[in-house]
């Protein structure tokens, strides 16, 4: 008897990060040197740090039952796939313009003054891709749940937002380029 199910479409996708998918990547032109710098160190630096790492736990003996040297293989590991990582982030990089950045606008690259009105607190983020986000340094994703209600907004605008402690609610302050 003859399957009469539909076929299943198949889609293909360039080789890459997250199981075969190409996703871009966007960068601040500051994230973009900061991650290139990054690379940079990793590749010459650290690489010949735990190259000697592992020169001399080798001088250890037999490096069968040798802890430092196991150590130092795993860091060596780690040090690849990290720069590896990073080295596709670049690839797959796109740079955000000041021309990209619209006026009074929040987008990435601005910089976007924020009052919590409950708590009545004003907080201040730099907004840029998810690749540089850093909460500690006020660098917000915009796939963020507060970079994605905030994104495209004006001064002056108030938004919502669903955050594990509840609904939250922002006044947009004041928006620059950064």
């Amino acid at each position: 008897m003859r399957d009469r199910r539909r076929p299943v479409r198949r889609r293909r996708f360039g080789c890459g990060a997250q199981g075969g998918r190409v996703k871009e990547v966007i960068l601040t032109p500051e994230g973009y040197e900061n991650l290139k710098q990054e690379i940079e160190t990793l590749s010459t630096e650290k690489r010949r740090e735990v190259a000697e790492r592992i020169r001399i736990a080798r001088e250890f003996g037999d490096i069968a039952e040798n802890a430092e040297y196991d150590d130092a293989k795993n860091e060596q590991a780690h040090l690849e796939a990290r720069i590896a990582l990073l080295e596709e982030r670049l690839k797959m990089a796109r740079v955000v313009t000041k021309k990209e950045i619209k006026s009074g606008e929040v987008s990435i690259g601005t910089k976007v003054r924020l009052r919590d009105v409950k708590a009545n607190k004003t907080v201040e983020y730099h907004i840029v891709g998810s690749a540089e986000a850093n909460p500690a340094e006020n660098k917000l994703s915009n796939e963020s749940p507060v970079g994605r209600a905030i994104m495209g907004r004006k001064k002056g605008e108030t938004v919502e937002v669903a955050a594990p402690r509840g609904k939250l609610t922002f006044k947009i302050m004041d928006i620059k380029a950064a």
